[in-house]
């Protein structure tokens, strides 16, 4: 969930009846249900406005911030205009997590299989750890690494005592 969205949340929710409910509370007493209610709707239209108005910016600033980031870093459509290399790095640009991926996947099997003798405590598997880490949070976001991150320390942790 981006920024914008939490804070249109946080501004919208429930703040429709709360508004109505402190709106009812300082009506005069021998006021008409009719008019209590003609009240009530007109306050929640309102607000409706007011959240309507919080979320057309949210979308403007997020689509701004889009733009600005087509404008400096470029587009795939940006690497067409170079006759062979631009097809050649939309296809690197396209590919480049499965080869990342697909080659973690060796270099563990590879070292957990033991055809590899890397020794713990070196260089090499401490090379192998942050290439896991790397890859993990590259390819799975933040939350799968906060997730497997307490496995690894435990794991590593277990072989160093």
């Amino acid at each position: 969930m981006d920024i914008f969205t939490k804070i249109v949340d946080f501004f919208g929710g429930s703040a429709v009846k709360t508004i109505a409910d402190t709106i009812m509370a300082y009506l005069p007493p021998d006021i008409s249900p009719e008019k209590k209610i003609e009240i009530a709707f007109a306050s929640s239209q309102q607000e409706y406005q007011r959240q309507k108005d919080a979320m057309i910016m949210a979308h403007e600033m997020d689509k701004e911030f889009n733009q600005r980031i087509k404008d400096l870093e470029g587009t795939a459509a940006d690497l067409k205009a170079l006759p062979y290399v631009g097809n050649i790095l939309i296809f690197f640009r396209g590919a480049q997590r499965p080869i990342w991926g697909f080659a973690t996947l060796y270099l563990d099997y590879m070292w957990f299989s033991n055809a590899w003798k890397i020794p713990d405590g070196t260089q090499q598997s401490a090379a192998f750890l942050v290439i896991n880490v790397l890859v993990l949070a590259f390819l799975f976001g933040e939350r799968a690494l906060q997730n497997v991150m307490p496995y690894i320390i435990q794991f590593f942790g277990a072989k160093a005592k």
